[in-house]
């Protein structure tokens, strides 16, 4: 998710009462939601879509949540230390605790992977035991619902402490109504019409629609993309899925990518030598070859298809002769 949202909970948490166990509590909890997200200073050293292999990885890890919320605590601690001897430690702030500022950045840390499950660009939380992408399909990644109740209950949570009022109880309510949000998009995208035989089916939310899902269907680079809202049961058939005679039955209407599709080329040995390819494919959950204009290659993932934002989620095998797909 986007780090407005991380930052949101880190702080509607400490709104819920958790602020008032030591001094710091509220940076121990908003940056500790953001901190797993330090892997994006990958983007000072690698180049093109390498940081697609590389992000919500090693730093979205078990160990990762150990040892970041202990470098943060410890951060914390120190910084309190310190201007408690320059004399310039604030009068109103509480002692501050180091065990519960380390179980405080804890619990910021775990939310952060927790969040970044819930939608399609999937996150390795066994890194690095295992490199295993999971993939929740349930929200978008930045979500204007959830900014909008986490935002009003933050502010209103604040407003309602500084009046001297009950502000807890704005925080926990704001808390459950998102995690019943969050439940309900979770069954949203379950109830998504499912392909038979061994393919992906990918249910993708939609931007502001939240009750809304692009449903992609596909394998071996052929795509398919819900076009239509679901109607009648159809029978579709692609010599890429499946194999011959082996039509899917679909409870929907299905369109191919509206782009012009190359035949998936081999790629092990090219991605051995190639930083770039082995990146996108280790990282790509739906990738499909497109032509390029000078007859080339160009991997996408059906995923992230925005003719607004290609570059940021293709690469380009200019030494790679595009072969026409087989008619479906």
């Amino acid at each position: 998710m986007d780090n407005l949202t991380h930052s949101l909970v880190g702080a509607l948490i400490g709104q819920a009462g958790l602020k008032r166990k030591t001094g710091l509590a509220m940076p121990a909890l908003v940056i500790g939601a953001n901190l797993p997200d330090v892997d994006a200073a990958c983007l000072f050293w690698l180049d093109g879509v390498e940081h697609l292999g590389f992000r919500r990885g090693i730093t979205h890890g078990p160990p990762a949540m150990l040892l970041l919320p202990l470098v943060l605590a410890g951060a914390l601690w120190g910084w309190d230390r310190w201007q408690a001897q320059r004399g310039t430690r604030p009068a109103a702030r509480l002692p501050v605790s180091f065990k519960w500022l380390y179980a405080l950045a804890f619990i910021g840390c775990l939310t952060h992977p927790a969040l970044d499950w819930l939608n399609v660009y999937g996150i390795r939380l066994l890194e690095p035991f295992s490199s295993r992408w999971f993939y929740g399909d349930t929200l978008f990644i930045i979500d204007v619902w959830l900014w909008a109740l986490m935002g009003f209950a933050t502010w209103f949570s604040l407003r309602r402490e500084k009046q001297g009022g009950e502000w807890r109880r704005p925080a926990r309510i704001a808390i459950t109504v998102a995690l019943a949000y969050i439940g309900v998009n979770g069954v949203i995208s379950m109830a998504a019409p499912r392909a038979i035989y061994e393919t992906t089916t990918i249910s993708s939310p939609l931007p502001l629609a939240f009750w809304e899902r692009e449903v992609i269907v596909g394998g071996h680079g052929e795509w398919f993309v819900q076009t239509d809202k679901p109607t009648s049961l159809e029978v579709v058939y692609s010599p890429s899925i499946g194999g011959p005679g082996d039509p899917i039955v679909l409870p929907y209407s299905l369109e191919p990518l509206s782009v012009k599709l190359c035949s998936w080329p081999e790629l092990e040995l090219s991605r051995r030598s190639d930083p770039q390819l082995d990146a996108f494919l280790f990282w790509s959950r739906a990738p499909f070859a497109e032509r390029a204009p000078d007859g080339s290659v160009i991997l996408r993932d059906a995923r992230f298809y925005d003719p607004r934002a290609r570059d940021r989620f293709s690469v380009a095998l200019p030494d790679v002769r595009c072969e026409e797909l087989a008619a479906s």
